[in-house]
Order: C-alpha cells, then sequence, then structure tokens
C-alpha cells in the first residue's frame, strides 16, 4: 500500500491514521525509546532560530511538534494543522493540559492546500508525515509557499538507510518487529506494516535536499539521527 499515490494514497493513510489516532503517541515512544521527543526539540529549535513571528507545523498529529515550536523564545504563536480530526483533537487536550491555548491553535487542513496567505510564517515543520503525503512535492511547495522570504523550514522524516552493514542488520528489525509491536500493542499489523515499507518508497536524504533546491530554498542541508534511520533536513527561503 505504501506504493499508492494521489488521492488513493491520502484516503488510504486517513483512514489508517484514524483507526491508530488512540495508540499513535505510545507506538512512538516504543519505537524509537523516546528519542523521537528530542528529536522533535531539535526541529523546532533549527527551525525557529533566528525567526521572531508565527510558525506552523504541517500534518501535526497529536501536536508534539507545534508544542515544541511554541516553546521557542522567538515563535510568537503556532499553528498546528491536520487532515484527521482525531488527530487534531488529541493535539488540543495536549494544548489545554498544558495550558498553552495562548500560544498554539490547532485546526484541520489540507497541507497540500495551506489556507493561509503567501508569506505568513516566519518558520515551518513537518515531522514524520511528509513520506505519507499524496504529492510531496506540492506539500514542500504550500510549505516554502506560506514562508515569508528569509524564513526557515525543517523537515524529520524516517529516511532510506544507505546500503552497507548497518543497513543490512537493520532491515529485518524493521520490517519485522515494528509490524509485531503494532499488532501487540495497538492491536493493527497493517498499520504498522505499512510504516516500514513507506519508507522504502520515499526519497532518500540526497534526494529530499535536491527538491528543496529545486523549489527555490537557499542553505539547504540535513543532518542523520537515530543511527542513520532518521534524516533532519532545513533550507531558507530566498
Amino acid at each position: 500500500m505504501a506504493e499508492l499515490q494521489g488521492a488513493e494514497k491520502q484516503r488510504y493513510v486517513a483512514d489508517l491514521f484514524t483507526r491508530i489516532s488512540g495508540r499513535y503517541d505510545l507506538m512512538n515512544d516504543l519505537m524509537t525509546l523516546g528519542m523521537h521527543r528530542r528529536w522533535k526539540r531539535r526541529t523546532a529549535a533549527l527551525a525557529a532560530r533566528g525567526q521572531a513571528g508565527l510558525a506552523i507545523d504541517i500534518s501535526s498529529g497529536t501536536g508534539d511538534l507545534a508544542l515544541e515550536l511554541a516553546r521557542q523564545p522567538e515563535v510568537e504563536h503556532t499553528v498546528g494543522l491536520d487532515l484527521l480530526r482525531d488527530m487534531v483533537t488529541q493535539a488540543n487536550s495536549k494544548v489545554h493540559a498544558r495550558s498553552m491555548t495562548g500560544s498554539v491553535t490547532m485546526m484541520t487542513g489540507d497541507a497540500l492546500s495551506l489556507p493561509f496567505s503567501d508569506g505568513s510564517f516566519a518558520c515551518a515543520t513537518a515531522g514524520f508525515s511528509l513520506r505519507n503525503m499524496p504529492d510531496v512535492a506540492q506539500a514542500l511547495s504550500e510549505m516554502v509557499r506560506v514562508l515569508r522570504p528569509g524564513g526557515r523550514m525543517a523537515i524529520l522524516e524516517l529516511s532510506p538507510m544507505p546500503k552497507g552493514l548497518r543497513s543490512a542488520l537493520f532491515r529485518p528489525v524493521f520490517h519485522g518487529l515494528v509490524p509485531l509491536i503494532g499488532k501487540l500493542v495497538a492491536g493493527n499489523r497493517s498499520a504498522y506494516s505499512y510504516l516500514p515499507q513507506s519508507v522504502d518508497h520515499f526519497l532518500d536524504a540526497d534526494q529530499l535536499a535536491e527538491m528543496l533546491s529545486g523549489l527555490g530554498l537557499d542553505e539547504v542541508g540535513y543532518r542523520r539521527l537515530g543511527f542513520g534511520t532518521v534524516a533532519l533536513h532545513w533550507g531558507v527561503k530566498k
């Protein structure tokens, strides 16, 4: 199913994440041993550094990255946007529990057609969501569009590992253990079989960097995290 494209992929992914939304945070903690929280803090800090103003996190899920953006001293207010109402509901619960209603707005919306004017935001992020997009180039184009000139975007995403011993050792674990955990914890093996498959079908880190440069971003770069399984990309709008 990871090879689906367009509207068919959007429907499949929306249904999948709606079904696992209640265990989404727990599964992230288990699969990354909690490291995803540190990676999101790092992503937010990078995106917001020197970028005073509004921030946006697209396909925000349960809102962890949006909340991290809102904690950055440069950020005046953060918008977290997700296509799925169930995810937005969970994110809003976190916002209220942390007394951050004055600094974070969670809303439903489509990352492929952001409901904001050009140049609305000082910084933009996407965390573990880009590979689920039915049109990656369109999602990135929308992020660039709503950034102001000089604004920075940062993308945290699982990334195909370069071929080698580390990849050969990790791949059987990722493709075997993750679906098993998904079945035992989330009660949904198929959803967590999709996860490793989606990484296999996604752009490698160099290809994603090239795409960002092709969209007109300067200072494009990336750094691998999580033993090479995750890549943090960034770029600045001209």
